[in-house]
């Protein structure tokens, strides 16, 4: 959504007869390029700090500010370098042990997603997480490690690797797990695996993350994700605290090629969404045709709040991503209440029969 100042934020405010308003503007005129789109934010971080400072809140909190910002900083600075290149985050048991069926799958995962010309994201531990950046090399890995009181090592790919980011808050370590992440590929696992794929779920459910393809993993003739399907038909679709439509947010694989297949065709046609002012705005490879605008229209109108499915070019408006320009939009004005569907209609984008070029 397009950035809108804080009222609270935004008001006029002295210390000691000194206009710290007016400071404030100039520190950001002297730090920040006059044409950044990012001006009035840095502006409003600034004075978060200041207000902050003003309340001398204590020490921990402080702390915890700093903390958090500095973490996040680093990050940004580090990821910056890979920022157009799609990445796999890869969730498993710490506790998988080499020669286990899953382990081997997971190695071949990492390999397969590095085949695809896709990163894989671990937390660097062990496990499935040493299976898939052995797969992958170190040249295509990112590992997200978490600082604790006892000695946490990166498994052998990742130890001094530059794409190593550690972090000593875990709510830090699994933003970046889910921002970075243009697909999710979940192997069996403890609690910590759960943790994750229901908070993933959630958080595309309610349009708090992007769309993108949660693929469960399991070896062949394994029961746990099925099992866990099962579970969530039963107990949350059939007690309707789930939409129909929501169990299309996971896909169940048995293979490593299945895998990267169900990524590479998700972004076939699909590249990315952002809004753009009222309306949901998907970027797309391909231009689609006339019949499948149609189409779309006949069976999706359900995900409009008014009008219509409308295709169009770049927008001299989106001065934001010019390197996005080549892109055709497919524009509407979502109702952000059904990601299910929205799933569903990306399939439909992504049949190649539905493109104007068709390959």
């Amino acid at each position: 959504m397009p950035y809108e100042a804080d009222d609270y934020l935004s008001r006029h405010f002295q210390t000691s007869g000194i206009d710290l308003t007016q400071k404030v503007d100039e520190l950001t005129a002297l730090v920040v390029p006059p044409t950044s789109p990012n001006l009035p934010l840095y502006r409003d971080m600034f004075i978060t700090v200041i207000r902050m400072a003003q309340a001398d809140r204590n020490r921990w909190d402080a702390k915890i500010m700093l903390q958090t910002l500095r973490e996040m900083e680093r990050a940004f600075a580090t990821l910056e370098k890979f920022k157009r290149r799609r990445k796999v985050t890869v969730f498993g048991s710490a506790r998988t042990p080499p020669g286990h069926p899953v382990y081997e799958l997971a190695r071949d995962l990492g390999a397969t997603l590095a085949r695809y010309d896709l990163m894989t994201i671990t937390g660097a531990g062990g496990g499935i997480m040493a299976a898939a950046h052995a797969g992958a090399g170190r040249d295509n890995s990112l590992g997200f490690n978490i600082a604790l009181p006892f000695e946490q090592g990166a498994n052998p790919t990742m130890q001094g690797s530059e794409n190593l980011l550690s972090f000593h808050f875990f709510f830090l370590r699994k933003l970046f797990f889910v921002k970075e992440a243009d697909a999710l590929v979940l192997c069996p696992g403890g609690f910590g695996t759960l943790d994750e794929a229901v908070e993933v779920l959630t958080l595309i459910q309610t349009g708090k993350s992007p769309l993108v393809p949660v693929v469960l993993l399991d070896q062949p003739g394994g029961t746990f994700w099925q099992d866990a399907l099962a579970f969530i038909e039963k107990n949350l679709l059939g007690n309707h605290y789930i939409l129909p439509e929501d169990m299309q947010l996971m896909h169940l694989v048995y293979s490593a090629e299945d895998a990267a297949a169900e990524i590479a065709t998700f972004y076939s046609n699909y590249h990315s969404s952002r809004w753009f002012k009222d309306q949901y705005v998907l970027r797309l490879n391909h231009p689609l045709s006339e019949d499948a605008l149609e189409q779309l229209n006949r069976d999706f109108s359900d995900l409009c709040k008014s009008g219509g499915f409308q295709q169009r070019t770049y927008s001299e408006q989106e001065k934001d991503e010019p390197e996005l320009c080549h892109l055709t939009r497919l524009t509407f004005a979502f109702h952000s209440r059904n990601y299910g569907r929205l799933r569903a209609l990306l399939n439909q984008v992504n049949q190649q029969q539905n493109w104007v070029d068709k390959a």
